[in-house]
């Protein structure tokens, strides 16, 4: 194993361990079993080994590193708890979700407890609070703006690839642009270093999510650790939806209107490669680890090498 494997592994480890270790009562079960549940949950922490990253490319203090990955990846667990509601997935991080394993009520109660969770972690922050808060804050609602666009994209044959780019920037984009720049904000480094770091992650973030939606359809359920195929079934508009329905109208009408419920999936699993759309996808997943990488590079004086690596390890990741 390579040292940065073995730093990406060292990451991860204390990040689990500090997410156990995160103090709150036991009562009422109602509220404190589902959020133990889920912060439990084996997720790979690409988001907080970012911040651990980006802030060791500015010698910001490990503590401090710490306390932003737990409230980062908080943050990312109360939305995938709400969105799992949302778009009826059943498994997620190899579990069944909360409100299949209870219900609707307690995963929304959940997903509140764990992002007041986060909120409590920051605030324990010794620096720079109000700065961090702030972009922490709106980071939240730029993610929920994303939410909201996914679920107004349904089922919508004019959405284009412009509108779920921009879908995409805000759902996925805006919380690895944070993971990315929190490190930088509580350091009160100079803005245009801030900047480039935000778009950095962002950049990261659209070809993490183009990239997502391609396992969605190339991976199996066991590997990925969640259900498979209930967005594009749901009517989810992914960047290969758009480009089938755009370039080949016909034949993607006929398919979805000629396909059982049970044949759909892997029907639309061949079409998409068959045409070319999986590839073409992929290149612009590509193109956004290139970009990410690139404004990596006009950090002057900064060594982004486990930067870099991060970047590439989640563009060839199969999971």
């Amino acid at each position: 194993m390579s040292e940065f494997y073995k730093l990406i592994e060292f990451i991860r480890s204390e990040v689990n361990k500090s997410l156990k270790s995160l103090k709150f009562p036991d009562k009422p079960a109602y509220l404190y079993q589902p959020i133990r549940y889920a912060i439990d949950a084996k997720g790979k922490r690409f988001r907080p080994i970012l911040v651990h990253l980006a802030g060791r490319s500015t010698n910001v203090d490990p503590d401090a590193l710490m306390n932003i990955s737990l409230a980062i990846e908080l943050l990312h667990s109360f939305t995938l708890v709400h969105d799992d509601i949302m778009d009826n997935d059943t498994v997620r991080h190899g579990k069944i979700t909360i409100h299949e394993k209870w219900d609707s009520s307690t995963a929304i109660l959940a997903g509140d407890g764990i992002y007041t969770l986060a909120q409590i972690v920051l605030n324990d922050l010794p620096n720079n609070i109000n700065k961090v808060s702030r972009y922490f804050n709106k980071t939240t609602l730029e993610i929920c703006e994303g939410q909201a666009l996914d679920k107004e994209f349904e089922h919508d044959k004019n959405i284009t690839e412009d509108m779920y780019l921009d879908m995409v920037e805000k759902k996925t984009g805006a919380l690895l642009g944070a993971s990315a720049v929190l490190p930088a904000i509580y350091n009160d480094e100079k803005e245009q270093l801030i900047d480039i770091y935000e778009q950095f992650g962002r950049c990261l973030g659209k070809g993490f999510q183009i990239h997502d939606d391609i396992l969605e359809v190339t991976a199996d359920s066991q590997t990925m650790g969640k259900s498979l195929g209930s967005d594009i079934t749901e009517g989810k508009q992914t960047i290969m939806v758009i480009k089938a329905r755009n370039e080949f109208p016909d034949k993607w009408n006929d398919l979805i209107s000629s396909s059982s419920k049970l044949a759909l999936f892997d029907n639309i699993c061949e079409f998409f490669k068959k045409t070319g759309i999986l590839e073409d996808s992929r290149s612009i997943a590509n193109s956004y680890f290139n970009s990410s990488i690139e404004h990596l590079n006009n950090l002057n004086g900064v060594d982004t090498a486990e930067l870099v690596q991060l970047v590439q390890l989640i563009q060839k990741r199969t999971y």
